[in-house]
């Protein structure tokens, strides 16, 4: 990142005058994650009664946002996010949190070249460094843009965040209009539970692709980072990692030795991510680790740039599946749970990728109202959103097998997938291809 001379000097203010700068009708982005305030975001739930209108743009809250604490009803403050926590999805439930459709690593774009209003930016920071920098830590992704576009841009630090280095991850000084003391609390951690027997059924199949010198990506989830907790019980060495989230599960194999970087083309021998969210071992482990590259997230999730490195795998979960290959990874019909994210920039861009390869992995039932379901159907529940369109879909699978549905037809891709189906429910499945014409008669 090039060192900064510009003419001004930020201002420090307490939240309560920060917070006074926000005007009904404003825009109002609080970043990413770890990125997000706490005592400026308090300071405007203070201010409810005085303002209308006060849209904000955020992702993935770890905590919850007092400015939605303070109105419950969603009459002032209005939410949008680009990528749902529980938090946001529960919002969601209550009418007050909206979703915004996005590929994620498109983000950055929209504020340029769309001029994305942003009246107030506040976004939580490290200190100011020794060259003038206010570190953006482990939440990189989109912040840039925020900072080049805001009418004022607000930081507010925080001491016990980790010092990640990256490329271009964080604000000079000359580009920040004001300064907040934050709470300097700990960084909010993400539960990480153990996998499960299915999930480790799943990842034993995924993990039995991946070869030496792979350059892996692992989405959010317990089942994929089963995969990295199998591949420390294998003998694959040398692997990179270009991703969007950074896990504990990578973290496990980058202390294990298992991950190098030295195959790779980009990044070559850097763990290079767009934010990390995980447990406080993860957050100790990049601060002032040059192995790791904190990057803005249209240099990780790009097609083009994913498959620079060969041999990507791309590893993500989804809820649902079609017998054509559609997956459905973001919805329970419509009922908003998370959001598009990287998923479909990876699943294309490990595909691209010279020897690459892309696995959706689901179990291959779930329990609904005490009863169970297969997540395998011969139609979307009706509202759902596809995430993956079939002709994308690579690899799926469950805890019963895999199947590549690349160049299959539809009567192939119906029988493959029935396939790896809970047994249960395979001769349901079929009849009801063979009913509506996926399947010809006669057909084996």
């Amino acid at each position: 990142m090039p060192l900064h001379t510009g003419i001004k000097q930020a201002r420090h203010l307490s939240a309560a005058k920060a917070a006074s700068l926000v005007r009904s009708g404003d825009w109002v982005d609080y970043g990413v994650t770890l990125g997000q305030p706490d005592v400026f975001d308090k300071a405007l739930a203070a201010r409810k009664a005085e303002l209308n209108n006060v849209k904000f743009r955020s992702c993935i809250s770890v905590k919850p946002r007092a400015v939605l604490e303070a109105d419950p009803e969603g009459e002032r403050f209005f939410w949008f996010s680009w990528h749902f926590s529980g938090y946001d999805r529960k919002k969601h439930d209550a009418g007050i949190s909206h979703y915004i459709p996005v590929n994620l690593g498109e983000i950055p774009d929209y504020y340029r070249r769309f001029n994305d209003p942003v009246d107030v930016a506040v976004l939580q920071t490290r200190p100011m460094d020794a060259n003038g920098f206010f570190n953006f830590s482990v939440t990189n992704l989109w912040h840039r843009a925020i900072v080049e576009t805001a009418r004022l841009v607000i930081v507010e630090v925080n001491e016990n965040l980790p010092y990640v280095f990256g490329e271009q991850n964080g604000v000079h000084r000359s580009e920040v209009d004001y300064v907040i003391d934050g709470d300097h609390q700990p960084a909010s951690e993400l539960p990480n539970p153990p996998p499960s027997e299915v999930d480790r059924a799943v990842g034993r199949l995924i993990a039995g692709e991946i070869e030496d010198g792979a350059c892996l990506q692992i989405g959010i989830g317990g089942m994929p980072n089963a995969v990295c907790s199998v591949l420390l019980e294998s003998g694959v060495r040398n692997l990179g990692v270009h991703t969007e989230m950074l896990t504990d599960g990578i973290i496990d194999l980058y202390k294990a030795g298992r991950v190098t970087g030295a195959a790779k083309s980009l990044y070559t021998g850097k763990i290079a991510f767009s934010f990390a969210l995980g447990s406080r071992d993860l957050y100790t482990t990049v601060d002032r680790n040059t192995d790791f590259c904190c990057c803005p997230v249209d240099r990780t999730n790009p097609p083009d740039i994913i498959m620079q490195n060969d041999c990507t795998v791309a590893i993500n979960n989804t809820t649902q599946i079609d017998l054509q290959g559609q997956a459905a990874s973001e919805s329970d019909g419509h009922r908003h749970i998370s959001g598009t994210g990287g998923q479909l920039q990876f699943v294309r861009g490990a595909y691209a990728s010279k020897g690459g390869k892309s696995f959706i992995c689901l179990a291959s039932t779930y329990e609904k109202r005490g009863a169970r379901k297969s997540r395998i159907v011969l139609n979307m529940t009706p509202g759902n959103v596809v995430t993956v369109p079939r002709s994308d879909t690579m690899y799926v699978v469950t805890e019963y097998g895999m199947a590549n549905l690349k160049g299959k037809s539809v009567a192939e891709r119906a029988k493959a997938i029935i396939a790896i189906a809970h047994p249960d429910y395979r001769e349901g499945l079929e009849r009801e291809a063979r009913e509506h014409g996926l399947i010809p008669k006669g057909y084996v």
